[in-house]
């Protein structure tokens, strides 16, 4: 993008590269934008569909404007702020929770060359960055100055720290097979993994269960169903959100989809070969690597919507029994497991 301004439109280097930055940027941020409302209407239409029911089919065809119609309406809507809450901070959290579900995403590759920042240290900063959100939520919660938002604060920052363990060991472990921290580098290295012609590290049985971990720990982070406990209307009316209104609680939902796309495609591009085909086939990169990338990224939504339709909520002790007890066991135990293998298979059986 750079080089374009460079070259064709004449700017010196300072000013291409500034703006092609700015242009980058909103070429990632405004069709997410998009996609957040369209994939809010799909996760409605999952849900209706599993219930027997029809759900959003009045406004626009098929129901397909309904997401604008309510966004519409909470923008009209009053901004209400409790008279004993912290303004600033009430008001800074949803921003906080909006901007870090956007940040994570300069640096996803979304076909070969195609991404914002292609550092090396992709991998950490996901994980840096994705964790900042539940400062979100520990301010909202805090600043609401009601207890039932802050019994909230205090569940989501537990979870957090449970399952970002998990996660980490995750991780470590697709670190160790791809060999870099480098996001464009791990899909590489996924080209022909197994049996010399399937793409990704999916299909790998010791990287298969770390997955799965991921896949779940990921709903986890979200606070998706059913780990959303943050908002858990029988017991808390509505979490950390329940003092907002207006476009406050819109940002809180706006984030936590985007997060959920992030979520997806992370998945998609860990382990299950980000915009390579599945199959190592020359007819196969045809299709644009965005578009296979986009495919996965659609296929994990449906299992997160379709898990939210169809699993009850887990209790809070359940919850955090299954991050401590059963997934850091696990994850650190094919840790252990991957770098065993790769040791022996990479420099082998000392004599």
């Amino acid at each position: 993008m750079t080089s374009f301004f460079q070259n064709t439109v004449g700017l010196p280097y300072d000013w291409a590269w500034f703006v092609g930055t700015v242009v980058s940027i909103l070429l990632i941020a405004l069709p997410l934008m998009l996609a957040v409302a369209m994939i809010i209407y799909a996760d409605r239409k999952i849900w209706a569909a599993m219930a027997l029911r029809r759900g959003p089919n009045v406004v626009g065809p098929f129901g397909l404007l309904q997401s604008f119609a309510d966004g519409l309406k909470v923008f009209l809507q009053e901004t209400i702020i409790p008279t004993s809450a912290n303004k600033g901070l009430f008001l800074l959290a949803p921003i906080i929770t909006f901007t870090v579900a956007l940040i994570v995403w300069a640096v996803v590759p979304f076909q070969e060359g195609v991404v914002l920042s292609n550092i090396n240290v992709g991998l950490l900063y996901v994980l840096a960055a994705s964790s900042l959100g539940v400062y979100g939520i520990i301010i909202a919660g805090w600043a609401s100055n009601s207890k039932y938002p802050f019994y909230s604060a205090l569940r989501g920052a537990a979870q957090m720290v449970s399952y970002e363990v998990a996660i980490g060991f995750v991780l470590i472990a697709v670190v160790l097979w791809a060999g870099s921290f480098n996001l464009s580098t791990i899909v590489t290295e996924q080209k022909g993994h197994i049996f010399g012609f399937i793409n990704g590290f999916g299909f790998n049985p010791l990287l298969f269960p770390m997955a799965v971990v991921f896949l779940i720990s990921s709903m986890a982070e979200t606070q998706r169903a059913p780990f959303d406990l943050t908002e858990a209307e029988s017991e808390l009316v509505a979490g950390y959100q329940t003092e907002y209104s207006s476009m406050a609680f819109a940002l809180f939902w706006l984030g936590e989809y985007a997060n959920v796309l992030l979520m997806c495609a992370l998945n998609a591009t860990l382990f299950w070969g980000g915009w390579l085909p599945p199959v190592d086939w020359a007819p196969l990169y045809m299709v644009p690597g965005i578009i296979w990338l986009f495919a996965k990224i659609l296929f994990f939504f449906f299992v997160f919507s379709w898990v939210r339709a169809t699993v009850p909520r887990y209790r809070y002790d359940q919850l955090m029994r299954l991050g401590w007890k059963i997934f850091l066991p696990l994850s650190l135990l094919f840790v252990f497991m991957v770098s065993g293998y790769l040791m022996l298979d990479r420099v082998g059986v000392p004599a």
